[in-house]
């Protein structure tokens, strides 16, 4: 039985004998892999190849695998899934900072990989929607982008999901379950900080939209809520 085309996954990772496996693996789930083995090559790859995953190590021996996800959310939106060392919590968080849509300790089972990146892959599947306003912004469904006064806002996908949603669901408070499950495709974790970590760029990403007056508020002991100057607050 042939697996269902999943997409093209670009594997940026010095190990040589972890991307063969993992080349044979995916492509029996279904997945087109390329691979790359640092980080200036991951970054060519990213750009002319446009996958649509990127599994990131985060220790590459050119570049810091950060630097790499630098460089491609400088110009693009595209999920990356980062490998960390596991234990390295500080690792998850600043690749959380800048825009990485998951990540996953090493060593892990190709499994649970591959579980994320199913996860990732039905997040981004384009469906057919018409566009929608609210709040200024202009949600356009079918091609996962928001715009605000007729500029596209650069999201990433988690991103994306997360704005969709507290503008969909404004006025009320969103809590952080159902932002969750809309983001992530999962139930929260205890000690999971990847919702406020992502909040947190996004919150970034609108303080700084020209023409755009609010944030995202963070409510204590329940969720978050989009607010603007035409809602009588400012914070």
């Amino acid at each position: 039985m042939v697996a269902q085309d999943q997409g093209t996954v670009l594997l940026v990772d010095d190990d040589l004998e972890l991307c063969a496996m993992l080349d044979s693996y995916l492509t029996r789930h279904g997945w087109r892999v390329s691979t790359a083995h640092n980080g200036a090559d991951g970054v060519r790859a990213a750009q002319v190849q446009a996958p649509g995953l990127i599994i990131l190590d985060g220790m590459l021996p050119d570049m810091d695998g950060f630097d790499v996800l630098r460089r491609i959310r400088a110009t693009d939106s595209v999920p990356v899934l980062l490998l960390t060392a596991r234990g390295e919590e500080i690792d998850r968080i600043v690749g959380l900072e800048m825009g990485a849509d998951d990540y996953l300790g090493k060593p892990f089972n190709p499994r649970e990989l591959l579980a994320r990146m199913r996860a990732i892959h039905r997040r981004t599947q384009v469906r057919e929607k018409p566009e929608s306003e609210s709040r200024g912004f202009i949600v356009d469904e079918s091609r996962r982008e928001i715009s605000f006064d007729g500029h596209a806002v650069l999201l990433t996908d988690i991103e994306y999901r997360l704005l969709a949603t507290l503008l969909r669901r404004h006025p009320e408070v969103v809590d952080r379950e159902d932002l969750t499950v809309e983001a992530f495709d999962r139930q929260s974790r205890p000690f999971d900080r990847s919702l406020d970590m992502h909040i947190s760029r996004l919150r970034k990403k609108l303080e700084t939209l020209e023409g755009f007056e609010g944030t995202v508020k963070s409510i204590r002991n329940s969720g978050y809520l989009l607010v603007q100057v035409a809602d009588g607050a400012r914070t």
